[in-house]
């Protein structure tokens, strides 16, 4: 037997920092309500509790705020451990109310799993739960009925088991996170697929897009036209607020993750998305870059550079271009010799045919580029805009 990797004993490597892994808040709710069970047939809660969570890995924590209430209830807390991934649920306390209450007939065994203060209740569709549920998602909700399983099987019992996770805190730490947008109110929720907190961690970026875009989707339901604004970030944002045109339309903010986020609009099956975004990201797509962050991939001057030979500039100046730091100061050199326009639009065709390529006819969309200074650089769009009128 392989020896035990605890999460929080475990570092992920980013450039030349280790970052230390964390446990998320469904690993704190199942290892509380483990220590709450064992504390009712036990008479004592441990000092530390853990479990193996879905990745593996060990969860371990210390046990806090304790209370045997009765013979039949017991509660406690652990806190949570982001490790060096630190979010606005860094530190809180999640507690486990446990209640038992035996069966009258053998091998009879249920959990019952409850909000209490502090958790968000869903009032969104296309959210993990439904709606009027508290916002404890399958995977934690899992876990938590497996660690008290275990123990009621440990010590031969029959009946029911209800557990209220519980986050004193909840609904003022909730205002920093993305659950008002998402339709989660009154609290955090409790959440994690592989229980461990991984620093950097691309995936729980995407799977948080990926329950946003569903969220959009599934208030659109039942309408023939369903469009979307895709944009990368707090730019775009302010772009498509300026425009009154769009206000009607739900905007998406994916980050760099604009691959997912066309991936995402296909299998909740939008009708039209409009990708709205700054020169700076969106120069990438004309090279099939559909992750923008830096670290990916950074061809902006390359593109710049080539499309602007495609349209006739003097050797000299692509050669400056080469040596830009910002697309602002490339297009500074484009506008020298008048073909700045000619330019985006390459780029912006180039980039079309890119997103076309990835869409595979899912959709209809259109493709705005922008800067801060300059305003709309280049538009395309496989679809009329009155289209959207009949929504």
């Amino acid at each position: 037997m392989g020896e035990e990797l605890i999460a929080t004993e475990q570092f992920i490597r980013s450039g030349k920092k280790k970052l230390r892994c964390g446990i998320t808040t469904g690993s704190c709710a199942a290892i509380a309500s483990l220590a709450s069970t064992k504390a009712i047939f036990e008479g004592a809660f441990p000092s530390y509790a853990k479990i193996t969570t879905p990745k593996g890995w060990i969860a371990l924590a210390e046990i806090k705020k304790m209370r045997l209430i009765s013979k039949t209830q017991a509660l406690c807390a652990v806190q949570k451990d982001g490790g060096d991934d630190a979010d606005a649920t860094d530190g809180i306390l999640i507690y486990a109310d446990v209640s038992v209450s035996p069966a009258s007939q053998p091998n009879q065994l249920s959990v019952r799993i409850f909000g209490g203060k502090g958790i968000g209740v869903v009032t969104k569709a296309g959210l993990d739960q439904k709606i009027g549920l508290p916002a404890i998602n399958s995977v934690p909700r899992a876990m938590i009925e497996a660690a008290v399983k275990s123990v009621c099987v440990e010590h031969n019992f029959s009946g029911t088991i209800d557990v209220v996770i519980s986050a004193p805190l909840g609904k003022e730490i909730a205002r920093h996170t993305f659950n008002p947008v998402l339709g989660i109110e009154g609290g955090i929720s409790i959440l994690g697929t592989s229980g461990v907190v991984e620093p950097m961690s691309e995936s729980a970026l995407v799977e948080a897009l990926d329950v946003e875009t569903r969220v959009i989707a599934e208030s659109l339901r039942g309408k023939k036209i369903r469009p979307l604004i895709i944009t990368p970030g707090n730019f775009g944002l302010d772009f498509v607020a300026a425009h009154p045109e769009l206000g009607n339309i739900q905007t998406l903010k994916c980050s760099n993750f604009i691959g997912n986020a066309i991936d995402f609009a296909a299998a909740y099956e939008f009708t039209h998305v409009i990708f709205v975004g700054h020169a700076g990201k969106f120069v990438k797509l004309a090279g099939g870059i559909f992750n923008t962050h830096s670290h990916t991939a950074d061809c902006r001057m390359e593109l710049i550079a080539s499309h602007a030979a495609l349209v006739g500039a003097e050797s000299f100046d692509i050669a400056r271009i080469f040596d830009c730091a910002t697309v602002d100061a490339a297009l500074d050199i484009l506008d020298e010799s008048n073909i700045t326009s000619a330019v985006m639009k390459s780029i912006a065709k180039a980039a079309q045919r890119r997103i076309a390529q990835r869409v595979q006819g899912a959709y209809k969309f259109a493709f705005t580029m922008f800067t801060n200074v300059r305003g709309v650089l280049a538009q395309t769009a496989n679809f009329d805009f009155s289209e959207l009128k009949t929504q």
